[in-house]
Parts: C-alpha cells; structure tokens; sequence
C-alpha cells in the first residue's frame, strides 16, 4: 500500500503473466491489465503504421506527454533509454511545467494537426496537469 496516498501500489501488476493473479479487495485485476495493455499495444502500432490520424487526417507525427512528478519523469526516462529502439516517424515530447513558456517553445516545434496530446496522471487531481 502506498501509504502517503492511502491506496494499493499497482505498478507491480503491470509485470505479471496472464493467469497470474493479483487480488484487490477480492477482485483479480490482471485481467483487465493485460485487456489495457494490448489496447496499448494496438495503439501504438496505429501511430507508428500512420493509421492514427490526427484532425486534418495527417498520421501523427509527435505525440506530447503533459504530466508532474512520476507522470513525467517515467515515460521520459523509458523514452530515453529506449531511444535506440524509437519508431523513427514519431517525435515524443514532455511537458511538465505549468508555466507557459515551456507550452510555447515546444507549440513552435510541432504541428497541432499532427500532434497527440496524453494528459497523464494518477489521480486526475493534480491541476497543474489539467
């Protein structure tokens, strides 16, 4: 249990088999961490086989991660040990400033008709996220 936020620490889930199981008040919850991981998965590969469009119907061409704390620094730093690893037609950039300078310099670097913003966040209680 994550003890400063009073709930169950889930991320170890994330790294179980199918058929494992993982109980939280008395629900299994690998079976719909694996359902959420291949809906992922599939994702993924509709952006890097240019088949997620943005508005215009142009393939996404960036994809911008807004999050604090550990909705920021993890998917940066699997981002950045993975590089060599990267779909070479999608650009990934993070934010994590609420100020808006960093918003702007990065909104001159990239196109909104070809960009997918991810809002990321635990709880959905963190405003300088939203």
């Amino acid at each position: 249990v994550n003890s400063s936020e009073g709930r169950p620490a889930l991320h170890t889930a994330l790294r179980r088999p199918v058929g494992d199981k993982l109980k939280v008040n008395g629900v299994d919850v690998i079976p719909d961490v694996h359902r959420v991981l291949n809906q992922m998965t599939e994702l993924v590969g509709r952006i890097h086989d240019g088949l997620w469009r943005g508005y215009t119907e142009k393939p996404i061409t960036d994809v911008v991660n807004i999050g604090i704390g550990g909705s920021f620094l993890g998917p940066e730093l699997v981002s950045e040990a993975l590089v060599a690893y990267a779909h070479k037609g999608v650009r990934c950039h993070y934010l994590a400033n609420i100020d808006g300078s960093e918003f702007h310099e990065l909104s001159m670097k990239i196109r909104a008709e070809t960009t997918l913003f991810i809002v990321s966040s635990k709880s959905f209680n963190t405003l300088e996220t939203l």
